[in-house]
This record gives structure tokens, sequence and C-alpha cells, in this order.
């Protein structure tokens, strides 16, 4: 059985599977996405500001928010979100990194004019395989409400 808005407490925190970068993934997505030299051009990444090639912030972020949405964790409630607050990157994520993420419940905040809805923040952070922090950032959710019991 899905969750729905008042299920949820605040401090809860939900783990999701791990991903891990490739120097291909890293290239394609930039070249599309993000085309920085340090994302597109191993060569020219060695001798920029990072010493090597590092995978876009963007990439890290839409991974690690997939890998929650993905865990089902949210299936039931998430109707959305009007945005994306906060939103760091801490570390570069280079080729071969491994990242896993975990989200966790900040705020719920029942519609004082809808009663089937609300407001829930979520912080997600994703922790390289040195267990070090490489991005934050907090997703605001329109989650339904269980208006049936």
């Amino acid at each position: 059985m899905g969750r729905y808005l008042d299920d949820f407490k605040i401090g809860e925190i939900f783990q999701a599977e791990s991903f891990t970068l490739d120097e291909k993934q890293i290239l394609e997505f930039a070249l599309s996405y993000d085309p920085q030299p340090f994302h597109t051009d191993v060569a020219a990444a060695k001798d920029g500001p990072y010493g090597g090639l590092i995978g876009s912030g963007f990439q890290t972020l839409n991974l690690c928010f997939c890998r929650i949405v993905q865990s089902g964790v949210f299936d039931t409630v998430s109707m959305g979100g009007p945005g994306i607050e906060e939103v760091k990157f801490l570390m570069p994520v280079r080729p071969g990194d491994t990242i896993h993420t975990e989200a966790e419940i900040l705020s719920i905040k029942p519609s004082r004019t809808k009663p089937d809805r609300g407001i829930m923040r979520v912080q997600y952070r994703g922790y390289n395989q040195q267990d070090n922090e490489v991005i934050s950032f907090i997703t605001i959710m329109l989650g339904k409400r269980n208006t049936t019991v």
C-alpha cells in the first residue's frame, strides 16, 4: 500500500540504489546539456580547474532525484512539485565515482484551502564512495492526502 502525505514523518530518511558514472555517460550528458570543457573534453579538462574530467552537477542532481523516484517511496503521494531550493554542488563527481542518495523529510504542511493535498519539503543528499557529500538540494513536493479515511 502506498503512502500519502500524512503517512510521512519529519526526519524520516529514505535510501536509494546507488549509481556509478563512467566517462562515456559524463561526456554524453555534457555534450547535450552542459557543454563546458571540463565536462566534454578529457584533454582540456586535465589542464582545467578540476585537474580532470568531472560530471555535470545537473547530471548528478537528475540521477539522485531519479533513483529516489525509482525507489517507489513517493509513488502514491507525489503530484509533482513547484520547485527545487538550495541546490549545492559540493564536490566534483569524477568518472568511476559511485553515488548513493538519501532523501530526508524536512517538513509536511497540509493545504488550508485544498484538503486533498499539501506540501512536503524533501532534502536530497548524494555521497560518493568515500562518503563525501557531493550534492545537496531540497525539492518542494505537492503531495496527495488520503481523503478516504
